[in-house]
């Protein structure tokens, strides 16, 4: 198990990504496995960083990397405002480019791109956000 603690801002992302990514190519996971890590914990990050945080730089992103025999668990926690994901609006992928709102596929690519996805908030622990990517799973 792995565990770093990031600032949470734009600039970090980097790092990020390349923590994750590392953990799983050591997981043994395939370059589109590992493509599909780092852009659904970028989402997920992204939306710590502007929703949870308000982009004010003044928080942090706790990540846990666990490295099973099946795959990878990313564990991302941090302090900021929660949401609730059942009130996420599914992007319309139909509606012509100009139709469509900007932003809004974070959610949507996170849960499609990773094989579970839990996210649990309360006001002593913090939001929680748990992904798992098996490997040989969906892509």
């Amino acid at each position: 198990m792995r565990t770093a603690i990031f600032q949470a801002n734009f600039a970090n992302l980097d790092k990020i990504r390349g923590f994750v990514s590392r953990a799983a190519g050591d997981a043994g996971m395939d370059e589109r496995e590992v493509y599909a890590v780092q852009l659904a914990t970028d989402e997920a990050c992204t939306n710590i960083i502007v929703h949870a945080y308000g982009e004010k730089n003044n928080g942090q992103i706790e990540i846990t990397c666990n490295i099973q025999e099946q795959g990878l668990t990313i564990i991302l926690h941090d302090h900021g405002r929660s949401f609730e994901p059942a009130k996420v609006r599914e992007p319309n992928l139909n509606a012509r480019l100009e139709k469509r709102d900007i932003g809004g596929l974070g959610w949507y690519l996170i849960c499609t791109l990773m094989d579970e996805v839990k996210f649990e908030s309360s006001p002593e622990a913090g939001n929680v956000l748990t992904l798992v990517k098996r490997k040989g799973g969906s892509t």
